[in-house]
């Protein structure tokens, strides 16, 4: 810039219309810091000038506007004169640079909580004043103050597209994004697809993430009445179809909705096959309504995840969770499940202790291994992936006692024992319920292949916006992933009649995880002790083993490795005594109905035993399911 433009660019000021300018009651205009002054350094852009003319004050306002955005700066419209419609009207307007003022003190209020945000003005004295003449009967507007004095660094124009002023959303884009809301698609995906529809850059839309979803919150509150409204009566149109569909809900003080459950008829169902062992997932909140869900959702005979039903809530407090509880009770009469999972919720765990007391809580271990990389990554380092296999391999143990000297060895190699996560992780011991949880249905698959099987049916779920698609909820790809599991083909590994006739009765899911156990059976040796009980070892062991009983006239047979108590699969020790003995069928009540291709219950197997050993309850627990 030449020496001779910059002094224009310090102050202008017409005598004729000379005012004081206070932009902000708490601030003086004397306190010009002359040595934090940045002065503007264009060359070429065309900068306000006393006498600048302009039809109306907006269209003064847009050209400033155009000026700062070039520049570095957003403005906002500060002090006006006059009113329109009275005696002279609007006679002066100013217009300051956004960083003008300084940020007013908040009244302190008892008992209320003040948002103590940070605020961007500085005490900024850029300004641009117009006043309204008439020349000749016609009204015009002239610059009669500019200053472009700035005590800030100005942006960078590919920084300067950030500021809230010239960051917009045109009611076209608006309407794009109320559909695309509708969808269920992400935000993310919402900017990538806007993004490629404009032809824009990634990051150069005239909006921003936080824009999108500052826009879908306000659009929520709304419409939420409405929303809810739709959902009520979208479940009363159900329960009208089908009787059997069922719903449970809340009104608070407003007659507002707050809470609202619902399960289907075959879900019910499902439950009274499957619901021994269930997850609630409470981590997730459902978009078109703005709410947290909880989800129940157990595992069917063909290791698919099974719906039992949802919930929403306003809250997630102890009152909340235990409502949503009572109500699941009561959708599955009153039948609490034998296990639940859920992740890390204090409220939750409380509720549960409290409205299903028989059950036994445990954590949902990938759940906790998702955050695994927040929690040991920074403290860890490059030894986080040694870290990690070494849990896993001893998460995997058999023997309790050996994860018990493990975890506190992997503790000690690691340099650990301050680590606040380690010791939640010890104090949660109890809650894994080791092996428990490794070998309970859920175990009958990896702790991978788990997760991503419950996430897959969760994400298919969420993705479903629409109230009425959401109310009456199917979930396509797992009747079509089941449909696939029955047209495999099933191929047996080990000519056993055993496995020829567990093939005829299990479905492939269940069959898969017994003919694991079967091909792994031969490579244990039995020992027979006594006239029923027998040893088994691997056949490289020369001690150690599982204990194993076989009672031939009640057809009972029960293992030290507790693995079809927990799963329902018979385990290698007993498969390889059940060949010993020459038992070519495995006994009909260790091909429990939960496991088989056919779902018939009897009233005698839904009815217990008082006189059973425990073992035999077990026994008889897995086939009532």
């Amino acid at each position: 810039m030449s020496e001779k433009v910059r002094p224009m660019l310090d102050v202008y000021d017409d005598p004729s219309d000379q005012r004081s300018l206070s932009l902000d009651e708490t601030s003086s205009t004397e306190e010009s810091r002359e040595d934090t002054r940045l002065s503007l350094e264009t060359s070429n852009d065309v900068i306000p000038y006393i006498g600048q003319r302009f039809v109306t004050h907006d269209a003064a306002y847009e050209y400033y506007s155009e000026f700062a955005k070039r520049s570095g700066f957003s403005i906002r419209r500060h002090r006006t004169e006059g009113k329109d419609g009275v005696g002279k009207g609007l006679t002066r307007r100013y217009f300051v640079c956004h960083r003008a003022g300084n940020t007013p003190l908040k009244p302190c209020i008892e008992n209320k909580p003040q948002r103590n945000r940070k605020s961007s003005r500085c005490g900024c004295q850029a300004y641009m004043r117009i006043s309204k003449t008439m020349d000749f009967g016609v009204p015009e507007w002239r610059v009669t103050g500019f200053t472009n004095h700035h005590n800030h660094e100005l942006l960078e124009p590919n920084q300067v597209r950030f500021l809230p002023a010239y960051r917009t959303i045109s009611e076209s884009d608006k309407n794009r994004i109320f559909l695309f809301a509708k969808t269920g698609i992400s935000v993310q995906q919402m900017m990538r697809l806007m993004e490629l529809e404009k032809g824009v850059d990634p990051g150069y839309l005239p909006f921003t993430e936080k824009d999108v979803r500052n826009l879908l919150q306000s659009f929520r509150r709304v419409d939420q009445g409405e929303d809810n409204i739709d959902l009520l009566k979208m479940c009363r149109n159900l329960k009208d179809k089908n009787p059997n569909f069922r719903y449970d809900f809340t009104i608070d003080a407003n007659n507002r909705l707050e809470n609202i459950a619902w399960s289907y008829a075959s879900s019910v169902q499902s439950y009274e096959m499957f619901g021994d062992v269930i997850i609630f997932d409470t981590t997730h909140r459902l978009a078109a309504f703005d709410m947290p869900l909880g989800i129940w959702v157990g595992m069917n005979n063909y290791g698919m995840p099974c719906f039992f039903g949802c919930v929403l809530l306003r809250e997630e407090n102890l009152r909340s969770f235990s409502w949503a509880l009572k109500a699941f009770l009561g959708f599955m009469n009153g039948r609490p499940p034998q296990t639940i999972l859920t992740d890390q919720n204090m409220c939750l765990k409380d509720a549960i202790a409290l409205e299903m007391p028989s059950t036994k809580h445990a954590l949902g271990i990938w759940l906790i291994v998702a955050k695994f990389p927040s929690w040991f990554n920074a403290v860890l380092g490059e030894r986080y992936n040694e870290w990690k296999s070494e849990f896993y391999r001893l998460y995997n143990m058999e023997a309790v006692d050996d994860f018990e000297h493990g975890w506190r060895d992997m503790i000690n190699a690691f340099g650990l024992h301050t680590n606040r996560h380690i010791a939640n992780l010890f104090a949660m011991r109890s809650l894994w319920a080791l092996p428990y949880l490794r070998n309970h249905f859920f175990g009958g698959m990896s702790m991978t292949g788990t997760s991503k099987s419950i996430n897959a049916f969760i994400q298919r779920f969420l993705s479903a916006q629409l109230v009425a698609v959401v109310v009456d909820f199917k979930d396509q790809a797992g009747e079509q992933q089941t449909m696939q599991q029955n047209l495999q083909n099933i191929i047996l590994k080990t000519g056993a009649p055993m496995e020829d006739h567990a093939a005829s009765v299990l479905t492939p899911f269940a069959f898969c995880k017994l003919q694991d156990e079967l091909v792994l059976a031969a490579h244990y040796a039995s020992f027979q002790t006594d006239e029923s009980s027998f040893l088994v070892r691997h056949h490289t062991k020369l001690d150690g083993g599982r204990k194993v009983i076989w009672s031939p006239h009640e057809d009972l047979i029960s293992c030290s490795c507790h693995q079809f108590e927990f799963s329902g699969i018979l385990c290698r020790h007993a498969l390889r005594v059940l060949s010993a003995v020459n038992c070519f069928q495995i006994p009909d009540r260790y091909l429990p109905h939960r496991w088989r291709r056919v779902h018939i219950i009897s009233e005698g197997m839904v009815q217990t035993n008082g006189s059973m050993s425990e073992h035999s309850a077990r026994v008889q627990a897995l086939n009532r399911w």
